[in-house]
């Protein structure tokens, strides 16, 4: 064997030495997405909560009702609470003080019993240690026994013993850390989305008072809802006609897990329905959100059944028909919970799926028999849910028959591409003729290919679905992706990557904005899998003689103004169409060179509210959101 051909497949000499073992800590900074998910905004945040899951620990133990964090102009977080305070004596059998532990080993906590915290939002051990592992610097600061005792570390090795530096008369734990620069791209936290997570908390723990202050802006906020998600529910229902005025309420215990939830039904078509699992918000579902979704069908198609309100050609209620219009909140509270993932992101534990869908059966089915008037608003409604899907699935049918996916029959504007590998292939989605035009002469027909739109699609937020069906630009949309007659397949899908490319004007950014309704409300699934983007196309052309800057803001076209000298041109470009297919290929097309965005949703109570304000039909909040960030647009094109 040649020396080539040994160094492709591997070293034979395969031995002990090669094997590395690194310490705690090491293998958190070297591997920080195990533990928090990415160095992006993301894991920065997930930093901040790992830290307040602690102190909303201490508050569902009923030792604490008050957290403050402050956002400090460095971008270093604080973290007080009052309650009982970290330990600081030696572990029995150890060599390690307990707040050491908690700081600086992975899965050491005290959580793991069910004497301290019958439920927990923490679950690995992980989190505090990981956070001190992936910050610059941290100060924990611990009142508790008539004493304030202080630890400081640096990338999460001490850098003193446990030391007294005052006395007091209050109990609590205080933490300060800086995200370390050197593993995350930026630690500028967002107060917006900081305001939500913390939003959720209070609203999930009734009586507890959260406070964030953020020193950067002199910004600062207070949170108390004694409410409690009855309240949040409210909230998120604020800016919609509803069915019922006030929210039902449901809650039980069963196994030492609690349950509670809040629903209400609106006049309105989109889901809304956040789960929670010891306060963590599983955005990815789990056990309780599907007990939830399976009783909520039950209890509904049996009142159906025996309140006689059916015609006899009406179909009966799937589990889409009797959550269309719903705002819920889940929340589930248990001993040992079973996320995926230290992000938390879904919970498994299978018991929790019967505990919800009993609890939420019994106490729903007696509501509904105790408010008549209620229950048949709320059938009334499901049963317009169930008309429109019937008149829908008969519209799929004539539209959408087996041979729409033979290659002869696809859109006839859809320009393809030569490659069969979907995982290579790139669908751009286009407006217009003119910037159809540029993009089929500027691609590479290899793997790239173009759907131009005609005009602005349907607004599919406040439309049924048979007219959604029925739309012309649409329908071509969901052939060209192999979307048949029972959803978007994800196996079946003919391209990994789709693009919207539109103009960078104000027709432009409608159009995207049409195109993202329409993909998450109908299919989530390209966003949940990262199949979904958006182009970039630069907005000035700065150049003198041969020499020339594609740049995408304004600060960055007076930078090339100076760069290039006074004799510099500026050439603003609105539409797609007015550049050549040779400019459009360099800039925006071009793997090599372009930049795209990947569609992702953080927060789904967020960016449901955003499409409903944006995208529905009740124009006062779509004018209140217009006036409250007036003053925060750039670059509009009137």
């Amino acid at each position: 064997m040649s020396t080539t051909e040994n160094e492709r497949i591997g070293r034979r000499d395969y031995t002990s030495s090669d094997i590395q073992i690194l310490d705690e800590i090491e293998a958190v900074r070297l591997r920080p997405g195990m533990y928090i998910g990415g160095t992006g905004v993301e894991g920065l945040q997930h930093l901040l909560y790992e830290i307040v899951y602690n102190s909303i620990d201490e508050a569902l133990a009923g030792y604490c009702d008050r957290i403050e964090v402050v956002i400090h102009e460095d971008n270093s977080i604080t973290v007080s609470d009052n309650g009982r305070g970290i330990p600081v004596e030696l572990i029995p059998s150890a060599d390690i003080t307990a707040l050491e532990a908690v700081m600086t080993r992975l899965h050491a906590g005290g959580k793991f019993g069910n004497h301290l915290y019958n439920v927990s939002s923490g679950l690995h051990g992980v989190g505090a240690s990981v956070v001190n592992a992936l910050s610059q610097q941290m100060r924990v600061e611990v009142r508790r026994d008539g004493n304030i005792y202080l630890q400081e570390y640096v990338r999460g090795i001490p850098t003193c013993d446990i030391t007294i530096i005052g006395e007091c008369d209050t109990t609590g734990t205080r933490v300060t850390f800086r995200a370390d620069p050197e593993i995350f791209e930026d630690i500028n936290y967002n107060f917006a989305t900081t305001c939500q997570r913390l939003r959720e908390m209070t609203f999930l723990n009734k009586g507890i008072t959260v406070r964030l202050t953020d020193c950067r802006i002199n910004e600062e906020c207070t949170y108390y809802f004694e409410g409690g998600i009855a309240s949040y529910v409210r909230r998120l229902s604020h800016d919609k006609n509803v069915i019922h005025s006030r929210p039902i309420h449901l809650s039980g215990v069963a196994d030492a897990s609690s349950v509670e939830v809040a629903m209400q039904y609106n006049d309105g078509m989109a889901e809304n329905v956040i789960s929670f699992a010891n306060c963590v918000n599983t955005r990815d579902g789990g056990t309780h959100l599907t007990g939830f979704r399976s009783a909520l069908t039950r209890v509904l198609t049996e009142y159906l059944r025996k309140s006689k309100l059916t015609r006899d050609s009406d179909p009966g209620l799937s589990g889409d028909d009797v959550r269309q219009g719903l705002v819920a909140v889940v929340s589930v509270k248990l001993a040992n919970p079973q996320f995926e993932g230290q992000t938390k992101a879904k919970l498994g534990n299978p018991e929790v799926r019967s505990h919800v869908e009993s609890i939420v059966a019994d106490q729903l089915g007696l509501y509904l028999e105790q408010h008549p008037d209620e229950a048949r608003q709320i059938i009334e409604k499901c049963l317009v849910s169930a008309r429109a899907r019937e008149a829908a699935r008969k519209a799929r049918e004539l539209v959408f028959k087996k041979s729409t996916f033979d290659a002869s029959t696809l859109p006839g504007k859809l320009a393809d591409c030569s490659e069969k590998n979907p995982e290579s292939c790139e669908l751009y989605l286009v407006e217009g003729d003119s910037a159809g035009g540029s993009a089929k002469q500027g691609r590479d027909r290899r793997f790239q290919a173009i759907l131009p739109l005609r005009g602005k699609i349907l607004n599919v937020e406040k439309a049924p679905k048979d007219k959604i069906l029925a739309h012309e630009e649409i329908r071509a949309l969901a052939t060209a992706l192999r979307a048949g007659a029972d959803g978007l397949d994800l196996s079946k899908l003919r391209y990994h990557r789709i693009i919207i490319m539109t103009d960078a004007d104000v027709d432009g950014a409608h159009i995207r904005t049409l195109l993202l309704t329409f993909f998450y409300r109908h299919m989530p699934e390209l966003i949940e899998e990262g199949h979904l983007y958006i182009a970039q196309p630069p907005l000035y052309r700065v150049h003198a003689g041969k020499r020339e800057r594609w740049v995408y803001t304004e600060e960055q076209k007076n930078e090339a103004v100076q760069t290039l000298g006074g004799k510099a041109e500026v050439q603003r470009y609105k539409g797609l169409g007015e550049m050549s297919p040779e400019q459009l290929w360099a800039t925006t097309m071009n793997p090599d060179s372009r930049t795209l965005l990947r569609v992702e949703i953080e927060d789904s109570a967020a960016a449901n509210e955003a499409f409903q304000v944006l995208m529905g039909s009740d124009v006062e909040p779509r004018k209140n959101f217009i006036q409250d960030h007036a003053e925060s647009v750039e670059n509009l094109d009137v």
